[in-house]
């Protein structure tokens, strides 16, 4: 048995985890004051790239489930960010929009990205780097998603 794959410091996904988890610590205070959550803020993102999305479609561009994302758009609506409305071609789709509130979010959280960046700069993560890291993320988020579960290995 190799007893250094079970060392805690030889996991990459022990520190995509911590890493994630403390960067969301730093969104906490910049959207908490704005009354939002950062799942909150990921739906924003979406519908600020562009208005009046299928639930589905948001679902698959944040990686998550429909049944994940419903409950989270039903408290954005009841908080006037987003509206959501029946399809008129598909009575079945659930269309997401931002109300006047949600588009000015966007103004109000203007500098958060900024905020952010500059709290994850360190000697190895610069903004010439930060592009390149987003690739291999984005390869290994795809790769991620083709593989089998681990139960069927």
């Amino acid at each position: 048995m190799d007893r250094e794959a079970f060392l805690l410091d030889n996991q990459l996904c022990f520190r995509l985890y911590t890493a994630s988890r403390l960067l969301t610590q730093a969104y906490h205070p910049l959207l908490s004051a704005h009354g939002l959550t950062y799942p909150q803020y990921l739906v924003l993102l979406v519908l600020w790239e562009k208005d009046a999305q299928p639930v589905n479609d948001i679902a698959r561009r944040l990686y998550l489930e429909t049944n994940t994302v419903t409950p989270l758009l039903q408290r954005m609506e009841k908080e006037g960010i987003l509206s959501r409305k029946r399809g008129r071609e598909d009575a079945r789709q659930m269309i997401v929009s931002l109300t006047k509130k949600g588009k000015q979010l966007q103004e109000q959280l203007s500098e958060v990205p900024h905020a952010v960046g500059c709290t994850v700069l360190c000697d190895s993560i610069t903004p010439e780097t930060v592009p390149g890291l987003n690739r291999m993320l984005d390869d290994m988020i795809a790769h991620l998603q083709t593989k089998p579960d681990a139960h069927e290995l």
